[in-house]
């Protein structure tokens, strides 16, 4: 009931920036809590990105926090992951996700929170 479309990968430079876009459509967008996943050959997939229903708050893994910002607009049923400062070691297929339950700091970590999935968008960072 929920489509997910990402959009604004591509093949960058460590050090360049990127910015991710997820269209949202079929449910109202407001009552699902979102995020960012990515995978990476060879590695499970880990919670890069969450943002609460309100975009109230915000959580980032170590690896990202400072350098990547999760903003969603609800007028518009927007997800957007802004990375600055790509590293080689960001390669992976990112997807946008969202989640029909509140979340909290531990449970948004896990992937099977989160009830819809988009198809991915590619990107890749070399050095």
């Amino acid at each position: 009931q929920v489509q997910l479309v990402e959009s604004g990968g591509g093949l960058v430079q460590a050090g360049d920036s990127l910015r991710l876009s997820c269209a949202t459509s079929g449910r109202t967008f407001s009552d699902y809590a979102m995020g960012w996943f990515r995978q990476a050959p060879g590695k499970e997939r880990e919670l890069v990105a969450a943002i609460s229903r309100n975009g109230g708050n915000t959580n980032y893994p170590g690896s990202v926090k400072g350098r990547f910002t999760i903003s969603r607009d609800n007028t518009k049923s927007m997800l957007y992951l802004q990375m600055n400062s790509l590293k080689p070691e960001d390669t992976a297929v990112y997807y946008c996700v969202a989640a029909s339950r509140a979340l909290t700091p531990s449970t948004a970590t896990f992937s099977r929170w989160y009830d819809y999935w988009g198809q991915g968008t590619q990107v890749t960072v070399s050095s």
